[in-house]
């Protein structure tokens, strides 16, 4: 299988953090290509990771925009 090749160029922030992994939201390229929006958990020192959700800058600023107009009151 194909080695994947990750470079975290920055660690926007922390989302949760359990059993030493942190869900992140980073500014990461995969394989060499542009950096994109990542969101997804990470062991301690990055060389482990889970399944997550990358986004590109204008799916994140939509995102962002959705968020602003949830009532999250009527949510448990």
């Amino acid at each position: 299988m194909a080695q994947i090749q990750v470079e975290i160029h920055e660690e926007i922030g922390n989302l949760s953090e359990s059993k030493g992994w942190k869900k992140q939201l980073t500014y990461t390229s995969w394989n060499n290509h542009a950096p994109k929006f990542d969101i997804r958990s990470w062991n301690e020192d990055h060389s482990s990771m889970t399944k997550g959700i990358t986004l590109n800058k204008e799916e994140l600023m939509k995102l962002k925009e959705i968020l602003n107009t949830v009532d999250f009151d009527k949510y448990e």
